[in-house]
This record gives structure tokens, sequence and C-alpha cells, in this order.
């Protein structure tokens, strides 16, 4: 069969054939899986892909994307040329983000608290080396320099054509001039790809799009959240001060004053410009499928008080002609992260796409993607590049919202939980309004709007922000004390929840989860895996009835537990529910909780009457919900779940009882604060890329019943492990904490990661849980944690700082409250 004729069946079907389709294409014939079809609509690259500046960077926050970056700039400086023939004219000139202000500095510094965990060669210069190795920038309010000596750029089209030439070579077969019209599914769950020149029946179909995705995704009744934004970079004449260079010189980001890059191209001059206000979309509803190497003409009103910054920047430039004007459209989803994993409702239907940053992101996102196909999970945490992360609210309206709103903070300081506020609130909970009228600042979690924490009359947006300590953290440490020594109450609406229910319904569960299912009116808490034992997710599992059970986990993980659920059932008897809007949920914790609540209710709320973890349908404020003795915060508590009408009564007869109490309100940052004072593993350390024995929670395993994942379970059990998760104090200097991807070192050397990080307040100690190496796990192994850049000492810990003996939510009365 010619490479040009189209087969009838392939085990996976690509569509799109820029930089992201290559990608996956080459990736998943190295991990095995040759009998792969690329169909790309026109010739390969001829999207976004061959429009690209092609510049890539080890500087990232990010640590998953900051794998992918390492991989990457190895695969274009090393090994694709050498392995395929095919040029992809590498330039390795290193690069330069410059800082202006304290706040730009400190996120270098964080930069490099990632980066050394990665092994990446980098560090902060001073105007006087900045001026060694750009002679020709102004510096003016120039601080420092983040130097990053290994970073480069790429052809874009000649590294997507590497990739491809190397997928070919492994078997791929990569059909051009050949156009998908129609993605869908069959009855025994295969898909059918309509093409112009005939149909492919496929087990697995892929969605790489690019500017297309959104369209093609429509065709299997995906509303895919991706809106096609406008960018400029222009090119000058030849630069007569270029001309005597031996070496090229290093890419300038300048976020402040660009908001963009400026670098050589050959002799010449490239300014790139992400502008902060007025953002183009195009494309809204349909990108036309005769666009071909399609640009825009340059609109530069738009961009011109930056475009002149650049010139003031470079003074070399301002008198020379612009050549080239390329104004392409970039596909961006609402959050700015890429699409990479499964489609959310559809088995077997992979989204890579959304990647803004293709060159840079790409082939290290398509190797992860390629490996959660085969092997059925990716290496790195994919959380934040998951589609499922995207639910039916994400309309269009939401998206091309969203799309602008990250367009316009692309070269903004990134700062730990920057607040997104466009397009919200979008599912606010029953208990919204009382809430917003008490000072809650929300964030959205899958749509939900839920509390962070709550701000005390005149604090401000600047007063919160930065890499450092800020009013904030009083303000968190205020909420978390009031829970700990009276009583706190907290809107958790935003958790998933999830009903299992039907003749079958235990059995099923039983099948899937490694601890044993709680007996009726009881609480468990249990993981779900996949086949290689890999961690989906932790859940709370109550026992409503026989034949009801309900889950409770992170608001993240909302559709991959409905899709998870729905995919495992085998012929049972079972309806699954998603409650996760429908119903409310509020935490009331404290010393003071019991007090509160008996105030409310005629339930028996003493130990014998109801014990911990137990469940009860109980009437609170005369409103009937469902009561768990249980607690997130490790205080005497209880959660109440229900309909939202019920939840909002229960809350606002709570907050009557509570004003004798000093009950307060608290939010996620507070909820965070405590569980790490507790040592409760959350979602930043239950990840994809972990086994239950490396997440050290094989307490909840229970390895004489069967489950799914449970040989891998037993085989990462009995060998050495790669890592383990360890829970780690550290010394506290009273002006920064960290957020996390920190590197974690012993004598000098790299030794783990930082999953989470945050201050408790209850104990006045800096806590952390990272994965470090088996041998540095031992309580009492004496490390060290990057912060800011700088080395911090580090203690394992072998029990929480916080009632290591989780005596105070079980208490009798007011034990431990009058103690």
């Amino acid at each position: 069969m010619s490479e040009r004729a189209l087969p009838s069946t392939a085990r996976v079907v690509i569509i799109g054939g820029g930089i992201m389709g290559c990608g996956l294409a080459y990736h998943l014939a190295h991990e095995g899986w040759t009998d792969v079809v690329l169909l790309e609509k026109a010739e390969l690259t001829s999207g976004s892909t061959w429009h690209a500046a092609g510049q890539i960077t080890h500087s990232t926050s990010s640590f998953a994307l900051g794998k992918c970056v390492g991989y990457n700039i190895d695969l274009y400086s090393k090994v694709l040329e050498a392995e395929t023939g095919q040029s992809v004219t590498w330039h390795g000139c290193g690069s330069l983000r410059l800082a202006y202000t304290d706040d730009e500095l400190d996120w270098l510094h964080q930069t490099i608290s990632v980066g050394k965990g990665l092994g990446f060669p980098m560090e902060i210069v001073g105007p006087e080396r900045i001026r060694e190795l750009h002679p020709f920038y102004n510096l003016d309010g120039v601080k420092a320099a983040l130097h990053t000596p290994d970073d480069g750029h790429v052809d874009p089209a000649g590294a997507a054509f590497a990739l491809a030439k190397g997928a070919r070579q492994l078997g791929v077969k990569v059909i051009r001039r050949c156009r998908a019209t129609n993605v869908t599914k069959q009855e025994n769950g295969e898909w059918l790809v309509e093409t112009e020149e005939g149909n492919i029946i496929c087990e697995h179909v892929v969605n790489a799009g690019g500017t297309y995705a959104r369209q093609v995704a429509l065709w299997s009744g995906y509303d895919l959240p991706a809106t096609s934004m406008t960018h400029h970079y222009l090119i000058t004449d030849t630069v007569p001060d270029f001309q005597a260079l031996d070496k090229e010189l290093p890419v300038v980001r300048d976020d402040r004053l660009v908001s963009g890059y400026i670098r050589m191209e050959q002799k010449k001059g490239l300014i790139g410009i992400y502008e902060k206000a007025n953002p183009n979309t195009v494309w809204e509803d349909h990108c036309p499928w005769e666009a071909e190497n399609e640009l825009f003409e340059p609109d530069y009103d738009r961009i011109m008080p930056w475009l002149e910054n650049a010139m003031d920047r470079m003074p070399i430039l301002a008198d020379l002609g612009i050549t080239r004007e390329v104004h392409g459209a970039i596909s961006h989803p609402p959050d700015g992260n890429p699409m990479i994993g499964p489609a959310p409702g559809l088995k077997n239907y992979w989204c890579c796409c959304g990647t803004q940053i293709g060159i840079g992101w790409g082939p290290g996102l398509t190797r992860e993607l390629a490996r959660w196909m085969v092997h059925g999970a990716a290496d790195i945490n994919m959380r934040e590049f998951d589609p499922r992360r995207f639910g039916p609210y994400a309309d269009q309206g939401y998206q091309i919202t969203k799309a602008k709103e990250d367009y316009l903070l692309r070269h903004e300081i990134p700062f730990p939980f920057f607040n997104r506020l466009d397009a919200r609130p979008v599912k606010p909970s029953a208990l919204y309004d009382d809430l917003k009228a008490e000072g809650a600042v929300f964030e959205e979690v899958y749509g939900h709007e839920r509390p962070r924490w709550f701000a005390p009359e005149g604090t401000e947006a600047k007063d919160i922000y930065g890499f450092r300590r800020t009013k904030l953290h009083d303000i968190v440490g205020a909420e978390v004390r009031a829970v700990r020594e009276k009583a706190g109450i907290m809107d958790i609406s935003a958790f998933s929840k999830v009903e299992v229910s039907g003749p079958d319904a235990a059995a099923f569960l039983d099948r899937l989860v490694p601890n044993k299912l709680p007996a009726v009116g009881r609480i468990g808490l249990t993981h779900l895996l996949n086949d290689n034992g890999r961690i989906e997710l932790e859940t709370t599992v109550v026992r409503l009835a026989e034949d009801r059970l309900y889950l409770v986990c992170a608001a993240f993980f909302e559709q991959r537990l409905v899709d998870y659920l729905t995919f495992a059932t085998a012929g049972e008897n079972v309806t699954i529910t998603n409650r996760s809007t429908d119903w409310g949920a509020l935490a009331l914790n404290g010393p003071r909780a019991r007090d509160i609540l008996g105030a409310c209710t005629g339930a028996d709320l003493a130990n014998a009457g109801f014990k911990w973890m137990t469940a009860q349908e109980i009437a609170v404020g005369g409103h009937r919900l469902w009561a768990f003795r249980m607690s997130y915060a490790g205080e005497l508590g209880w959660e109440f779940h229900g309909e939202r009408a019920a939840i909002l009564g229960a809350f606002r007869a709570l907050k009557a009882a509570g004003k004798a109490h000093g009950m307060v309100n608290y939010g996620s940052f507070a909820m965070n604060a405590m569980r790490m004072e507790k040592g409760f593993k959350g979602a930043g350390e239950l990840t994809n890329e972990v086994t239950l024995p490396e997440a050290d929670v094989m307490r909840f395993v229970r390895l004489d019943k069967e489950f799914r994942g449970k040989a891998a379970t037993e085989a990462a059990a009995a060998k050495p492990l790669r890592w383990v998760c360890a829970y780690l104090e550290l010394a506290d200097d009273g002006r920064s904490d960290g957020n996390g991807g920190e590197a974690v070192l012993s004598e000098g050397r790299q030794v783990g990661t930082v999953s989470s990080i945050a201050f408790g307040h209850g104990t006045g100690k800096l806590l952390a849980f990272a994965y470090v190496k088996a041998d540095h796990a031992k309580p009492g192994t004496e490390l060290e944690v990057v912060i800011m850049g700088e080395p911090r000492a580090a203690k394992v810990l072998g029990a929480p700082v916080y009632d290591p003996e989780n005596l105070k939510p079980r208490t009798e009365a007011r034990e431990v409250a009058e103690a």
C-alpha cells in the first residue's frame, strides 16, 4: 500500500498535521504504536505552526511544563536531526528575562527555585553582566535578568517535518491533502473518521486540529473550549550593528515594557508583541477549511505603544524598516494551558490541541500524551493540561472572554493564586450572595465559586499578591486560629459529589476501589486507580444505604470521576448521578462545633449518638440534609450535604447560632493550611504519576480483596520505590513560604520536588509535602528546600504537627475546648 492510500482501519487516527499532531505521531511510534494514521487537510504545518517564532525557554514556574521544556530543548538540539536527517535549524543563543521591579525579581527567584529541581542551568545576573551578553539593549530601570544560557529557537516547520519523518520511519502513515469531515462514535465503541477520500475505523481518535480543534470536536458533540487569538511579530531590515557579531545575541523577554520578546533573526531584528489592550479574536464560529498559511493584515494601532517601547529598548532597530509582518492565529484555551488528554465523556477521544506555545511545549506534551494512551498514564502530573478541567459551563461566550483575559495576562507577572475574574460567576453556590456580602473572595474551581478567604474592610488586591508574605498571610492566619480556638464554617459546595445507586452499586464500586467499602451509615477514604496502579483520584465514600453510595472528591476531578465510573461499568445495574451542582455542602469545624450545631438540631450529637466517621440524615434549622461527622481541618466537626435550598437554610441557622461562640467564615486557603498541619495529602500529592506505595497511603489498601490496579500496586510495593511522599518542616524566615514545585536538596544534590507547601498558622510551622528519593524519606532526615532561590533547612517528619493522635475530631463535648 502506498503512503497516499487511505487504510480502512487503524489503531489511532490523528487529525491535524502541525507540531502537535506530528509530535504525537512521532511519540506514539516510539512508545510502540505504529498502526497510526495522521491526516492533514493541506500541507504539514500550514496552520499555526509555520508562522510561529519558534522560541523555547527554560524559564517557567510550572514544574510539569519545565519537564517538557527540558526534553524539547534536548530533542531539538541533539536528537531529531541526528535521528531523521531533517534539519531543524537549532539556534542555541540563550535568553534573558528582565526584571524592572521587586515583584518581577521575586518571580525570577521563584523560577530558579523550580529550575534547580529540574537541573536547568540558570542564574540571575545584574545589569553589568546583561550588558556583556547583550550590548544593544537599553537597560534603564532594569534591576536584573534571569539568564538561561541553553535556550534558543528552532525552525518551526523543520521541527514538525522532522517529527513527521521520524514517525514515518517507524511505520506511521502521514497523509496530506486529505481533510477529515466527520468523527462519530460507533455502537461497538470504535470511532468512524470520515474523510474526503474515504472512511477509517479506529480505536482511538485524536483531535490535533489547532485552530480547527473546536469545530472538529463539535462533530462528536464536544464543545472544546478554545478560541483563536491573533499575535504579531515583525522582522526588520538588516541591522548594521549585527553584521560584525560572531555569535547570536540572547533572546530578550521584556514582559513589562515590550510585553513580548526581541531577538536576532539572522542579521535582522525580530520583535514579538502580546499587546495589553484590545486583544483580537478570529474565526469564533468557524475556521475556514480553505485557510492555508493564513495571515492577517497587521494592526499597528493595536500594538503601537509596545512597538514604540521596543524601539526605545533597542535603539539600533528604531530607524530600520519592517521587511516582514506576521499576524497569525493561535489557539487559546480559557486558562492558557494546553488541552492534552481525554475529552470529557468520550472514551478513547483524545485532545492534543490548544497549545499556544506549540514549539516550546509541544513535543514534551505529546510524549506524555503518547504514554497516557499506550500505557494508561503519563509520567508527569497532567492536571493543569487535562481537558476534563472544563465542563459544559465553559460555553462559547465564556471561552472567548477567558481567552482574551489570558492573552492580556500572557506577559504579566504570574503571581501565585492570581484570581482571574472575567466571565464570572458561572456556577455560584446557594450561599454565594450571603458570603459575598460578608467579604468572601472567591476562586473558580470547575466553574464553581468557592471562597478563598474573607477580606477585612479596606483590603485591596495590591495588598495580597506577591511571592513573599503579604497581608493575606495574617488574614488567613486569623481564620485558622478562629477555627482552631472556637469554630468556623465554610462553603464546600464546589466539591465533586457523585452518587452510585442500584442493586449492583456496592459490588461495582468494591471491584474498583482498593479499600474496604464502609458499612451503611459509615464513611471511608479510598482511591481510584488506573490499570497500572497510578492514582486517578482520592475520594471519600459514604454509605447512605445498602444500595446507595455517595462519593466526594476535589472539585477539579468532577468529570474525571464521572467518566471513570461510567467507563468502568460492565453490565451492572447501577445508576451514576452527578450531584455536584444540584447539591450544596457545608463544613462546620472547631471545638465549639457541637454547641453550634446542637442549637440547630434535635439530633443526638454526643459521641455515642453520632460517632466519628458516621453519617446521618438530620434536620438543621428545620432543613433535612445529610450530616457526616468528619473534619478536613482536624477539629471536632461535621459536613452537611443536600439540596441547595436546604444547605442555604442550614447555613443561615448555623450562622445565627454561631454568633455567641465566635464562629467565623473561612475559605480554602485556611482549609489548606489546616490540612497541611494535619498531614493530609491532597490533589497535589495524589497524582497520575505516582502509585499508592509511593504516595505512602497503603494504610487505605486491603490486599485481601480484588480491585482495579491491584497487580500493579503489589508489584510497586515489592520493588524499590522511585520516590516517596515525605512530610517536611522547613525553617521559617518570616518572609516567604514558597509556592510549590521547589527543589529539595541533600548536601547540594537535588533529591526531590515539593508538591504542596503552606504555613501552618495553628502551629507556627512552615510545612510541605515533597516527593523525594526513597532513601531520603526517613523521619529525621535533614534536607534543604530552595525557597526564592535560596536553600532553606528542612526535616522529614514522622507524624502530623497538629494533634498527631487525632483526638480533637473525636472529642466528647467541651473536653478539648476547655482544656
